[in-house]
């Protein structure tokens, strides 16, 4: 199964910020259930990604006017992404090894299209599973067969 059977889901998780925000506004657009914010550039390309823990490691640091800081300055730029043409399983793969919650799926230029989760990744497979199990049983039961 191809990543952009989830895309209309990753689609809804994508909240995306300008690389220029301040690091306030990020902090309050996760606080309202959101887990990782992409970062993007002024031409729309992923810059980086902001989650929660980045705003708690940089405001941690800051003090005075410091607090106050762009994005840029807090996300992480090393950013692992998928995309739409990729498998689902790889996905998952590629999530478990490296113990990601979330990860963006980009376009051939770069642009963001979604924001998969883990959970989402993991239904589906499992729901593909059942499927392919219910026709084997049904081709050994000789259902549906004539």
């Amino acid at each position: 199964m191809l990543v952009q059977k989830l895309l209309p889901n990753a689609r809804r998780r994508l909240q995306a910020i300008d690389v220029g925000a301040a690091l306030l506004q990020a902090a309050r657009r996760l606080g309202d259930g959101c887990d990782m914010l992409v970062v993007c550039d002024a031409g729309g390309r992923l810059a980086g990604v902001l989650t929660k823990t980045d705003v708690v490691r940089q405001t941690g640091r800051c003090s005075g006017a410091s607090c106050t800081a762009p994005v840029v300055e807090a996300m992480t730029r090393d950013v692992t992404a998928v995309t739409a043409d990729g498998w689902l399983q790889d996905v998952w793969e590629l999530m478990k090894t490296r113990g990601f919650k979330n990860i963006p799926v980009l376009d051939p230029d770069g642009r963001p299209l979604g924001v998969l989760n883990a959970r989402d990744v993991l239904q589906t497979l499992l729901q593909e599973v059942r499927e392919e199990e219910t026709l084997l049983q049904d081709y050994v039961m000789n259902i549906g067969y004539r």
